[in-house]
């Protein structure tokens, strides 16, 4: 019989046309409360390792939780937004288990009672297609401290000298949404699962809940995938995948899954219920641990903390003060700026939205706000390998430089030169212009002079414009534009030879 280390994957395409793949996908949310869950310790990143903490933090002996409002608050917002059932009661529990990370040896979560359940919520795809995922719940729990492993090639237990713990992050707020089975994906299924992350970090961010930076462990998805002959069968043996925490490495980490289990089942084995951990330097995963069910953790009430009973008239408060969530926003601005569907998707897939709507906002229209940062700007950060909101100019700025050029001040040419002086820390785009001398020329007297030596240095080009060929002019366009360093005003020019050359 074959072993786990020698299963041969099967191709995707030919896995998918023999399998049907199940979805299932936890997805963890720090709050961005300033203090943690259950104490006063302050809720921040990067601090000197095992400085934000308290007693509680610690779960030393007579430290006692109290409830964190704003994290309730928050909890409730992310279950509304989610088109969940707020709880009229719910309760923590205690999840027993031993890690260096847990010093109580529990984690202070939810079980049977969640704040928030049978949701919702519609996520769309590239192509435009719409894809309802049902949500199971939506619990409110506490973050582990951090292991760091030290000596090893891969940065895991396996191999290390030495580990050290860092409890800052313990206690810190979470949220947990477990969906529900996500069947009928076939061959999208890496796509779906991407797609449903990406929706529900954009409405994090919308709620304001949480910044939301998956590169910094804000949102953190665990992926769950099952195989079955057909979609009329009973669900497979599930792996859970856990801590993914980028949308490439959702969808590589389906696909290697869905491969894998097919060789699995392929070699006449089961599938192993166990948690994994995806390698993004092969994009393939491996096994943890034997996944454990509900009562391996001796779930029991948290004797310390009273029942969460939010009213029905703070619910309703907090509904009424939801704002705007990104797939409503994203229809009326696609509507307003007259972006075709294509557009606004390459907008979204791009992380610009944001950055169009404050161009629109400081004054440049949406077609212009777009050229730029999906031109221009999108060229610069990939060359730099940045992201946009790393590159040094503003949405103001871009709209400045556009009024420059809609002012017929700078043209387009002089206008990226400009805009390569804002990244480099120079000033503002019309600081730029005046101080370096970049304005259109728009004066007769100048452009008379360059458009007279044009011509006399180029009697063939006179011979053809006055002959007919009236797009000839170009060719002495060309010259001008560099005899004035590119600051002619091209219009200006034109109107100036067909002058002088008598023709319409």
């Amino acid at each position: 019989m074959s072993t786990a280390s020698d299963i041969e994957l099967v191709d995707y395409d030919e896995a998918i046309s023999r399998f049907d793949p199940v979805l299932g996908i936890e997805v963890h949310v720090e709050l961005g409360t300033a203090t943690k869950m259950f104490d006063g310790a302050p809720n921040i990143f990067a601090a000197e390792p095992n400085t934000a903490i308290t007693p509680t933090s610690l779960g030393l002996p007579g430290a006692l939780p109290v409830v964190n409002h704003k994290a309730v608050e928050y909890a409730i917002k992310i279950g509304l937004a989610l088109n969940c059932s707020i709880a009229e009661t719910c309760r923590f529990s205690r999840k027993q288990y031993f890690y260096p990370d847990l010093t109580k040896n529990f984690q202070t979560s939810q079980y049977d009672e969640p704040i928030a359940y049978e949701g919702w919520v519609d996520i769309e795809l590239e192509d435009g297609e719409i894809i309802r995922v049902e949500i199971e719940r939506a619990h409110m729990e506490e973050d582990a401290g951090k292991n760091t492993h030290v000596g090893g090639s891969t940065g895991r237990i396996h191999g290390a000298t030495h580990s050290q713990v860092d409890y800052n992050r313990a206690g810190v707020p979470l949220v947990e949404i477990v969906t529900k089975p996500i069947p009928n994906t076939k061959g999208r299924a890496p796509e779906v699962a991407a797609a449903y992350v990406r929706t529900l970090r954009d409405i994090f961010r919308a709620l304001d809940v949480s910044e939301a930076k998956m590169e910094r462990g804000n949102v953190r998805a665990d992926i769950n995938v099952s195989l079955r002959d057909s979609p009329e069968a009973e669900l497979g043996t599930r792996t859970e995948t856990k801590n993914v925490n980028s949308f490439r490495s959702i969808e590589r980490t389906v696909r290697y899954e869905i491969s894998r289990q097919a060789g699995v089942l392929d070699a006449g084995q089961k599938v192993i219920q166990e948690t994994r951990h995806f390698h993004e330097d092969t994009g393939g995963t491996s096994s943890g641990r034997p996944k454990s069910d509900a009562e391996d953790y001796r779930y029991f009430p948290e004797p310390d903390l009273v029942p969460v009973a939010p009213s029905r008239e703070w619910v309703e408060e907090i509904r009424t003060s939801l704002p705007e969530l990104p797939a409503a926003r994203r229809r009326r601005l696609r509507g307003e700026w007259g972006f075709s569907d294509l557009e606004m998707r390459d907008v979204i897939n791009a992380d610009a939205l944001d950055l169009i709507e404050a161009t629109v906002a400081a004054g440049a229209s949406a077609q212009s706000a777009r050229k730029w940062w999906m031109g221009e700007l999108a060229r610069i950060a990939k060359d730099r390998d940045l992201d946009f909101t790393a590159l040094d100019v503003t949405p103001t700025q871009v709209a400045e430089l556009q009024s420059l050029v809609d002012g017929k001040k700078i043209n387009d040419k002089i206008a990226k030169q400009v805009l390569t002086k804002v990244l480099e820390g120079q000033g503002d785009p019309t600081a730029i212009v005046e101080a370096e001398g970049l304005a259109v020329v728009s004066d007769d007297s100048v452009l008379t002079g360059a458009v007279d030596q044009a011509i006399a240095d180029n009697p063939d080009v006179v011979a053809k414009i006055r002959s007919g060929k009236v797009q000839a002019i170009g060719a002495l366009i060309g010259p001008i534009m560099k005899a004035t360093r590119g600051q002619a005003d091209a219009g200006r020019v034109r109107e100036i030879i067909m002058e002088k050359l008598g023709v319409s």
